[in-house]
């Protein structure tokens, strides 16, 4: 795809979003350098967080824009019932939360910003996930073998928990991995054009 002369930088470490964007056919580089601290207020409302927290990656990125770059930050929250789910800092964390998705619905929340020397664009996308009652043997095994203490929600659906688990998505399945590309193709089209 053509840039016209600009520059994309993707801001994440996750080889996931690096795997996507790549899928675009867009050529960009990566750079995790970055000053944002992730917190939000309580009273935040669950929906806008992922919004908030690319946002922040986004402004904290290390450095000033040049004129032919653009920036690409994302972040993705699990919301299961009134419970927001990060990333696992455990083996518990992940053992925990893999229990209270198992045999119900969540959704699965991911923004994305867009960024250039000039403006910015934040959207997100949010597609539900339906995981069949799972063992507590089929949980632990996950956990142990892939180890997702980098994945919101502590899994994967590219992974051997989705094969297994998952019975239904309903919104986009790159949502869920991580990163909405329908959304980051239409956005950067703006930006480059």
């Amino acid at each position: 795809m053509d840039t016209k002369g600009k520059k994309i930088i993707l801001a994440s470490g996750s080889p996931r979003r690096k795997e996507l964007l790549e899928g675009l056919g867009i050529g960009f580089e990566t750079d995790v350098r970055n000053n944002f601290e992730e917190k939000y207020s309580p009273e935040t409302r669950h929906e806008d967080i992922p919004s908030l927290m690319s946002e922040g990656k986004s402004f904290g990125f290390h450095r000033e824009l040049a004129e032919n770059e653009i920036l690409v930050t994302s972040d993705t929250m699990v919301l299961c019932g009134d419970r927001v789910m990060g990333k696992p800092h455990t083996r518990e964390d992940a053992v925990g939360m893999l229990k209270a998705l198992s045999g119900r619905g969540h959704k699965v929340i991911t923004a994305v910003t867009i960024r250039d020397k000039w403006g910015h664009e934040t959207r997100s996308d949010t597609a539900t996930v339906h995981f069949r009652q799972l063992t507590d043997a089929e949980i632990e095994y996950y956990v142990d073998t892939f180890k997702p203490y980098d994945k919101a929600g502590a899994y994967g659906i590219q992974e051997w928990i989705g094969y297994i688990g998952i019975t239904r998505i309903e919104g986009s399945f790159f949502t869920i991995m991580g990163l909405p590309v329908h959304l980051v193709y239409s956005m950067l089209m703006k930006f480059i054009n």
